[in-house]
């Protein structure tokens, strides 16, 4: 089967690369630069798994029929899916995702194929895709969210948490296209994952299709409530480090309970990047009229963690004349190269908004400034000029100059 995706970031290159394992695959970019990486079997993107499959396919070792191209006929011709795999940005002015860009990649699939079914893989808000089906008079377009982790995305397509899949429920084609769709991407998976027993007691990934509207609800409600198990923890350990009480002690004996859990659990410095900050917003924007609290509540506690974050940083500055801030890292996890919403960003421009200058370490950026505070890769000089190091995540790099981090990664993990 011929499919097209729309877009090669970490989901569309993640996508594209699961499906090429069974399937004839073009992956179209607008990006010249990434397409010719892309075929020359070199990832544009940190991804372990994403390397190890291109790597296979530039040695022989991996049967994948991936292309990337520029060329939308090429791409979108006899394809029977089109996926579509922009990135919707949430615009702050309108409280809401730019989804700009997944209505232009629809309209070029239909100036050129007519009946591909078209699978929205960005993150929309709740009753879009019913929306667009309407508008553009076109009943072939479903939606089915991913649940992909920034530097483990086609790890976690290859061991899906679950295949979920929107189609308006009252289309019987629809449904079997959403079936279908479900199907291929649980073909792509490590077969282990057929065996695997469930905590319900299924065996297999667990599937559902759904109507699109229900589908776009499952991904906003389900990073939310990720937002808000960062957020909690996050606050525990502000009221700890406040009172002076052993954070790591109180969250080990809170996560005991079995209910609750010892995952994600590890404090830092706010909830960030790519998907959590937009998705729980865009929730937020989509309770319009709608009594509620608690998502509210959330999206305000990730501004408060920040706040007091800058604080606790110039408070450990008092007495020292001319202090550096040194951030160790834009990223948000350890083993990934984005740094998109990354929490100390935020934590940056409170700290700078109080005159204190910052100098970033960030090997993986090729500008020498970033908002105007001066970016090294050179690590012996960013330790020797801050005084206090930043680091949102703890890595051993940094065990030599211990007395001048501050993190309240207390796990050391993501």
């Amino acid at each position: 089967m011929k499919v097209a995706v729309a877009g090669t970031g970490y989901v569309g290159l993640s996508v594209a690369l699961l499906l090429a394992q069974h399937n004839e695959v073009h992956a179209l970019d607008i990006v010249p630069e990434k397409v010719a990486m892309l075929n020359d079997n070199v990832s544009p993107i940190v991804d372990s798994e994403i390397t190890r499959f291109l790597d296979g396919k530039s040695d022989g070792t991996m049967n994948l029929d991936f292309q990337a191209t520029t060329d939308p006929k090429l791409a979108y011709e006899d394809a029977e899916f089109a996926v579509v795999a922009t990135p919707t940005n949430y615009d702050p002015k309108k409280n809401y995702f730019n989804t700009s860009s997944v209505e232009d990649a629809i309209r070029a699939i239909r100036e050129i194929n007519k009946d591909a079914w078209i699978v929205i893989k960005s993150t929309i808000p709740v009753g879009y895709t019913d929306r667009v089906r309407q508008e553009m008079n076109d009943s072939k377009i479903i939606f089915s969210p991913e649940f992909l982790r920034e530097g483990h995305a086609l790890y976690d397509n290859l061991h899906p948490s679950r295949i979920v899949a929107g189609a308006p429920t009252d289309g019987e084609e629809a449904v079997k296209a959403a079936e279908t769709f479900i199907d291929l991407l649980a073909q792509g998976a490590d077969p282990t994952e057929l065996e695997r027993v469930n905590n319900d007691g299924t065996v297999g990934i667990p599937e559902l299709v759904c109507g699109t509207t229900e589908a776009e609800a499952i991904k906003l409600f389900a990073n939310t409530f990720l937002a808000l198990r960062v957020a909690y923890f996050n606050e525990l350990d502000t009221y700890a480090e406040s009172r002076g009480l052993d954070a790591a002690e109180i969250i080990k004996g809170v996560c005991l309970d079995p209910r609750i859990g010892s995952h994600y659990n590890n404090p830092s410095f706010g909830y960030g990047g790519y998907c959590l900050p937009k998705d729980s917003k865009q929730l937020l924007a989509n309770y319009a009229d709608v009594p509620q609290n608690l998502i509210g509540a959330i999206v305000e506690s990730n501004r408060t963690r920040k706040d007091f974050i800058a604080d606790q940083i110039v408070s450990r500055l008092e007495g020292v004349d001319h202090p550096v801030v040194g951030v160790y890292r834009l990223t948000m996890k350890s083993g990934s190269d984005n740094f998109r919403q990354s929490s100390i960003q935020g934590i940056m421009k409170r700290v700078k908004a109080r005159g204190i200058p910052v100098v970033v370490y960030e090997p993986t950026m090729k500008d020498d400034e970033f908002f105007g505070s001066e970016v090294t890769k050179d690590l012996d000089h960013f330790k020797q000029v801050s005084d206090i190091i930043v680091a949102n995540r703890w890595n051993d790099d940094l065990a030599d100059v211990s007395e001048k981090v501050y993190t309240r990664d207390l796990f050391k993990r993501d």
